[in-house]
């Protein structure tokens, strides 16, 4: 019953899966590692570009994530070890029977109650009548002795869950098969289901009475339309809540794994929730252990832990909004997105910072994979094919592959615009292109300052990135447009390092 992708990973395919630990740090992220540089712990950085064309800034080149040794998805006790959990299993031998009887019985129980009130209804688009649902709660409480069969006698609950009305989309961790049980009794919510699961005995009947938006992941289409579907029921009250598990998969509870969108596309507030099992013998994740050996595990077990915390509510603002409709129009949304907390904590950029970056590569008009080359990139920073243009690209693009993705683009832009140097450094690019000291930049004095930088410009070149850099846009340059246009752009003060090197 996991939820499946309904997009691809955050982090695209042709990169490393990156994993992000979540073990108690009491380390920061933005310590310098030495005096020379900017280090922030937990990156790496490349050092296969041949020249760093920022290097009057800084000789480090932008940061790369690094991957985890952390297995996500390994069970740490897939087999029986030690004396006492031999022994604990021949004690538990006569209640693991009890308890099967108790699964079998509340099982048939519950699949006979579902049939009865899905009998004569097969309508998809509406709500379930309401009398159905109340049919349904036999279903839910046999869920309840399910739970109980498998060694979860009671669960500890921290928070509480939102009205409906307030969180129409509740969002989990998914570490087993328990949860998607727990949550049935607790919440009796809608999920996301592969179509293929339809047609499973028993499990296939109960999740068609969860009202199931169904989606084949293969198909571009069907995920598209499992997105919309997603939107139309969590803004229709008569719907349960919707219950995803963006991770796509189980995991043992020790990392987060990329990110699918489902959940956040249509930018309703969302209450997380997170689920833990402490133990200290028997891991209770679903991961290299197969289902017959973790339910034999969970049946003798003299109690099995489990503790469930509900979260505050997460309200998404405008930007966020506006974000996830533009993002939510794109073929392959997930390529363009990246882990703002790292971001912000590492290079202090603002989710609206972030958006105006994603605008500027919006507009680099990347393929269908996320990505741009390297002549739609310089089309859009008004730079022509020149030595020093190819540089910054290669800046960038530092798995060298000959494209860029927005998370490569975001990085590199942040990382040179919160360099200590960058604001003096553009200031003191104005007052040297400012030849006349007049307080703004003709087309001439661009021109003669770009010389040395790019040869060979031609007049319509000059004046493209006159205009570009003329932020508004009143046929002058002044400092507060120059400023502000290498703000957003922070890539092009490169193109002026000649004249720093000089002054």
């Amino acid at each position: 019953m996991a939820n499946p992708d309904l997009s691809s990973p955050l982090i695209t395919s042709d990169q490393p899966e990156v994993f992000i630990s979540i073990d108690d740090d009491d380390g920061d992220d933005s310590v310098l590692d030495n005096q020379d540089h900017h280090h922030p712990r937990g990156f790496e950085f490349d050092h296969l570009n041949p020249v760093n064309p920022f290097g009057f800034l800084t000789d480090a080149e932008p940061p790369v994530q690094s991957p985890t040794t952390v297995d996500p998805f390994r069970n740490d006790t897939p087999g029986v070890c030690g004396l006492y959990e031999a022994v604990k299993i021949v004690i538990c031998l006569p209640i693991a029977l009890v308890r099967l009887v108790l699964f079998g019985v509340s099982l048939a129980v519950g699949y006979l109650a579902t049939k009865l009130a899905l009998a004569g209804w097969s309508d998809r688009h509406n709500p379930m009548p309401q009398w159905r649902c109340r049919i349904m709660w036999v279903t839910r409480f046999c869920t309840r002795c399910i739970l109980f069969s498998f060694g979860y006698q009671w669960i500890r609950r921290q928070g509480k869950p939102a009205r409906r009305e307030i969180a129409p989309i509740i969002v989990s961790n998914h570490v087993s098969y328990i949860e998607p049980i727990f949550y049935f009794y607790e919440l009796s919510p809608t999920i996301v289901a592969s179509e293929s699961h339809d047609s499973l005995p028993i499990v296939g009947t109960i999740i068609r009475a969860m009202q199931v938006i169904y989606v084949n992941r293969f198909s571009q289409a069907s995920r598209k339309d499992a997105v919309d579907e997603i939107k139309r029921k969590a803004s229709c009250d008569s719907f349960p809540r919707l219950l995803l598990f963006p991770e796509g998969t189980t995991t043992n509870g020790k990392a987060v794994i990329s990110f699918q969108l489902g959940a956040f596309i249509p930018g309703y507030p969302i209450q997380p929730l997170v689920v833990r099992y402490p133990h200290v013998h028997f891991d209770q994740s679903w991961g290299n252990i197969s289902l017959v050996m973790l339910m034999f595990r969970m049946f003798t077990q003299f109690h099995n832990f489990m503790e469930v915390e509900y979260l505050p509510v997460i309200y998404p603002n405008d930007n966020h909004k506006q974000n996830a409709a533009r993002l939510s129009q794109k073929e392959n949304p997930s390529n363009y997105m990246v882990e703002m907390a790292k971001v912000e904590s590492v290079f202090h950029v603002s989710n609206s910072e972030a958006v105006r970056y994603l605008e500027t590569f919006s507009s680099m008009n990347p393929d269908s994979s996320g990505r741009v080359a390297l002549h739609d990139f310089l089309r859009v920073l008004k730079l022509k094919p020149c030595t020093l243009s190819t540089e910054i690209f290669e800046f960038i693009d530092v798995e060298k592959v000959g494209s860029i993705n927005f998370r490569q683009f975001l990085f590199a832009s942040a990382h040179v615009s919160t360099q200590p140097l960058f604001q003096q450094t553009c200031e003191l690019s104005f007052s040297h292109c400012d030849a006349d000291g007049d307080g703004y930049i003709s087309i001439q004095e661009l021109g003669d300052a770009l010389k040395p930088t790019i040869p060979n410009l031609n007049k319509d070149e000059i004046q493209g990135m006159f205009m570009f850099l003329d932020d508004d846009k009143d046929q002058r340059i002044s400092k507060s447009d120059f400023l502000s246009c290498l703000r957003r752009n922070p890539l092009l003060i490169a193109i002026f390092s000649p004249i720093l090197a000089t002054t």
